[in-house]
């Protein structure tokens, strides 16, 4: 199955992500702001797709409609 960004541009393992709105964190009082760069990401499976940590956050997981490839 492919996953694709919000562009539509297919996402693969390692690759590097834009996050492209400001976003709450769940169980966290940080926002992760517009433009921030989330490397190195792995890919899984069902709505939230995208996986991998911030400078701050560890463990994220991203529906694919927040993030454009970089």
């Amino acid at each position: 199955m492919e996953i694709k960004d919000s562009n539509g541009n297919v996402l693969n393992e390692g690759d590097s992500v834009q996050i492209i709105k400001d976003l709450k964190v769940k169980g966290s009082s940080d926002t992760l702001k517009r433009g921030t760069i989330i490397k190195n990401i792995r890919l899984g499976s069902g709505e939230e797709a995208v996986e991998g940590n911030s400078d701050k956050i560890k463990g994220l997981r991203l529906k694919q409609c927040f993030v454009k490839k970089v």
